[in-house]
């Protein structure tokens, strides 16, 4: 019982000593919040630094390098699309749900479709073949299903089968899983820097 009120002492004498509060400065177009403590006159600002990840990354040859700088550009490129997918899937299926006969969910996935190829299909044909193995990869990793997955799922199992042939003669694995302990290693730390807002 005296420890505690020890303790509750020491905290008021400190909340007597400094007093605390925040402050916001603009900085051209941007407004910065921060926080301070004033001790006899003297302000000491605590600003909030955001975690910095770094992992080793070998680019010793400038071969090298240049191959990496080619992977974040494919990446942040494609992984907005894989993060679409991720809430587009989401918003079909919770809409399947709704659909109660096999031909109302035909006319829908049909009509998602049409949607889909009107909105993203141009964009989405001018990716390079690598920049389309790396989408299929972050579909993978974004909705925990492969992209032959999906498609079987939504539109049938021959469709899922046509799409995979023509995927193999571009050298492509519809059904290639994402290891992001792995093969896929350096693309998970990449996706974890751009998320970081780092690169």
């Amino acid at each position: 019982m005296r420890a505690r009120a020890l303790h509750i002492t020491f905290l008021l004498i400190i909340s007597f000593l400094y007093t605390s509060g925040q402050k916001t400065i603009q900085v051209g177009n941007r407004s910065i919040t921060y926080d301070y403590i004033e001790n006899n006159g003297d302000t000491i600002i605590n600003f909030y630094i955001r975690e910095v990840i770094v992992f080793p990354v070998k680019t010793g040859t400038k071969k090298e390098a240049r191959e990496y700088q080619k992977l974040v550009r494919n990446i942040k490129k494609v992984y907005p699309y894989a993060k679409l997918a991720k809430i587009k899937l989401i918003q079909i299926n919770d809409t399947l749900l709704t659909k109660h006969t096999e031909h109302e969910r035909k006319l829908y996935i049909k009509k998602v479709d049409r949607m889909l190829q009107d909105q993203f299909g141009d964009d989405l044909k001018k990716l390079t073949i690598t920049q389309g193995r790396l989408l299929l990869k972050l579909i993978d990793r974004e909705t925990g299903n492969t992209s032959y997955e999906i498609v079987k799922e939504l539109r049938g199992t021959f469709s899922a089968f046509f799409w995979q042939s023509l995927a193999l003669l571009f050298g492509t694995n519809m059904k290639s899983k994402y290891d992001p302990a792995g093969e896929d290693k350096l693309i998970e730390q990449i996706i974890v820097q751009i998320d970081n807002g780092q690169i």
